[in-house]
């Protein structure tokens, strides 16, 4: 390790900053959101502004990695691939609304909801992902961890019209794969079991699939990569999932606390 720092030192001026990350995610979010995320409209050409962030600490990571790829090109295929998100983004944010009848609008959710901020960051930092850039989709989640207590991987796979109420402690994994209409609150891991073998199960499916039209209760843990949750089935509360649910299921406690599995 100690050799492995050292020959980094004369490049850390290579290293992403998080300053200009941030500034790049804010001007996404206002490009998405007008006047919502500056005062007085002061983000002059917000999608500009991201572009031109981006393009500066791609073009430094890939020095620092030695990635050969055509900076300006990738640039471009990301923007229009943001560009592109506005109807996912859309559809997230009815949901949200539609799904908590505690929302006064979408103003409210918008300015104030912690999962809709990271459910937003996590679709930006997804698409960074996809196009194996190192570094910055992982530091775009953990601006919005940081931010809200959701942990989203870039490279878990989420559908469309998904809802996180409350949010916090939410853990969902590098390899989990989510369907559309997806409902999960407060708690709830989507995670992977004991790694005993650590990185060397770098590239295996570790983390579970959850079909469409599912909704998971807070502090559900649900586990592995072979553990697939059927369309339209209910996790309940606090339970502990390592095993496949058919669609059209229920999980949860009886009142004599056994877990049951039955059709719903």
């Amino acid at each position: 390790m100690d050799k492995y720092v050292y020959s980094l030192e004369h490049k850390t001026d290579l290293l992403p900053c998080l300053t200009n990350i941030k500034k790049f995610i804010n001007s996404v979010k206002e490009f998405f959101f007008p006047n919502f995320f500056t005062c007085q409209n002061e983000a002059n050409n917000p999608l500009e502004k991201a572009r031109d962030v981006l393009k500066i600490e791609i073009d430094k990571v890939f020095k620092l990695t030695n990635d050969n790829r055509d900076v300006d090109s990738l640039v471009e295929k990301i923007m229009n691939s943001i560009v592109e998100l506005i109807p996912v983004i859309k559809s997230d944010l009815k949901s949200f609304y539609e799904g908590d009848p505690a929302a006064e609008d979408y103003v409210e959710i918008i300015i104030t909801y912690p999962g809709f901020k990271a459910l937003v960051t996590y679709r930006v930092a997804h698409i960074l992902y996809q196009n194996q850039i190192r570094y910055l989709p992982r530091m775009l989640s953990e601006i919005a961890h940081s931010q809200t207590g959701i942990d989203i991987h870039p490279g878990a796979n989420i559908g469309q019209s998904f809802f996180i109420d409350h949010g916090t402690g939410i853990v969902i994994g590098e390899t989990s794969i989510i369907g559309d209409n997806v409902r999960i609150y407060q708690g709830v891991t989507i995670g992977a079991l004991s790694l005993e073998n650590g990185h060397a199960l770098k590239g295996i499916k570790r983390h579970p699939t959850i079909g469409n039209n599912v909704i998971i209760y807070a502090n559900a843990s649900i586990l592995g990569g072979d553990t697939i949750i059927g369309d339209n089935t209910i996790i309940g509360g606090n339970v502990f999932i390592t095993k496949s649910v058919p669609d059209n299921h229920m999980v949860a406690f009886n009142n004599s606390d056994k877990l049951i599995v039955k059709k719903r």
